[in-house]
């Protein structure tokens, strides 16, 4: 027998507290583990819960959705970077040192991409 209306849990600390209550009654909160990992997946994107499982199960799939579509086009933008290298000194240098600084270059735009896009990932998410 599980508790279906949970009401009002707005974090993952709070439904672990009602699911602690509810397994002293001999029962469990329906579909705890996936809403707790839902909760969990909220938290750390800084998006307020919607208090409901069902609630939290469209708010997650909306913010996963929004996340892969960010993804995707940073992932598409550093594609274009790459094939559009804005760097003039590479076309100055000869063969063997364009090609040792075209890997600089590829390796600090993948270091400086991804801190920004871990930036913007959080920024994103608060945008929702």
């Amino acid at each position: 027998m599980g508790m279906d209306n949970v009401d009002d849990i707005k974090s993952v600390d709070e439904l672990r507290k009602a699911q602690a209550a509810a397994q002293a009654q001999g029962t469990s909160i329906t579909n705890y583990s996936q809403w707790e990992q839902i909760l969990e997946d909220l938290d750390t994107a800084g998006v307020q819960s919607t208090g409901s499982f069902d609630g939290d199960v469209k708010l997650h799939a909306q913010v996963m959705a929004k996340i892969e579509q960010f993804i995707e086009q940073v992932q598409e933008a550093q594609r274009q970077q790459e094939m559009n290298p804005k760097n003039d000194d590479v076309s100055k240098v000869d063969n063997k040192t364009s090609s040792d600084k075209d890997q600089v270059i590829k390796a600090n735009l993948a270091n400086a991409t991804s801190s920004q896009i871990l930036s913007d990932y959080m920024k994103y998410y608060h945008t929702l």
